[in-house]
């Protein structure tokens, strides 16, 4: 899901789903318990003691799910007080509502079998694919310019990806290692720092870009699959200089927009809806 915040607070109405960010695994924990009491509408303490009742049963069942508990401190609605809270990722958390039997579940676990379905279906049939994602991101509010920039710059980004493989590039941390170097060289910000500008947690950055942001980095891209044909790098070393030289490519186009319309193309601006959003974030350091 695109966004698991904005999916599990909003399934069930008037009722806070406490949750936790967890900056370096970036994904959200959210409190067993509060999710238990909207399925059964039942309060804080009968709620905690069916969480007793229903890990004793996945435990006899042989159920991962209890091992993948996790207990973090939790402002508590009560006290006010942090208390050591069972919490759940969302992977974790989608699988206990389906174990929970409860009428306010069954929409969600239609959704669930909906999506199922529509992966099926795409597998046979890839353009379904193509259209739930732009189905998905006209929902969000994207105008469809947006979206063709973006759907361009994904085939651009895969075809990069290809090039970097041949040019001896096989380890994930390798290739973050040169999408950095192309953001440095025309941002001026790594990946993690240009999330962090646009006050982004687990979401997409690009997601989160502006049509222009889009294409000077899909500009640093193709300018480095050019690069990378005149120069033939053979190592990671070759391929941070020629990703910093794709850069500067867009750095160059950058500058000269800037110069003449007066104001950064790098913006703050994002596309998340920031009302309600109630977390709080794991201190890391």
């Amino acid at each position: 899901m695109k966004n698991n915040l904005e999916t599990i607070t909003n399934l069930f109405e008037k009722k806070e789903i406490r949750s936790i960010w967890d900056k370096e695994k970036e994904d959200y924990y959210f409190s067993v318990v509060d999710v238990i009491s909207a399925l059964t509408g039942n309060d804080y303490e009968k709620s905690r003691n069916y969480w007793k009742w229903l890990k004793n049963k996945l435990i006899n069942e042989g159920s991962e799910l209890v091992r993948n508990t996790n207990q973090l401190r939790i402002k508590s609605n009560r006290d006010g007080k942090k208390y050591l809270t069972d919490v759940l990722d969302t992977e974790g958390i989608l699988r206990l509502i389906e174990t929970v039997p409860s009428k306010k579940a069954e929409p969600f676990k239609l959704w669930l079998a909906h999506l199922g379905k529509r992966e099926i279906d795409s597998v046979f049939d890839p353009s379904v694919g193509i259209d739930k994602m732009i189905d998905f991101y006209l929902a969000k509010g994207y105008s469809l310019d947006w979206i063709k920039t973006r759907v361009n710059a994904i085939a651009d980004r895969k075809e990069l990806v290809l090039n970097w493989k041949e040019s001896g590039i096989n380890e994930d941390i390798e290739f973050a290692i040169l999408t950095n170097e192309i953001y440095k060289s025309w941002s001026d910000m790594d990946a993690k720092e240009y999330k962090k500008y646009k006050g982004l947690k687990k979401e997409n950055l690009r997601d989160n870009m502006s049509r222009m942001e889009v294409i000077l980095t899909d500009l640093g891209e193709e300018a480095t699959k050019e690069l990378i044909k005149t120069f033939n790098p053979s190592n990671l070393k070759e391929n941070i200089n020629v990703a910093k030289m794709g850069g500067n490519v867009a750095r160059s186009a950058r500058n000269n927009l800037e110069e003449k319309i007066g104001k950064s193309i790098v913006t703050k601006d994002n596309k998340i809806l920031k009302e309600g959003d109630k977390h709080l974030e794991i201190n890391n350091n």
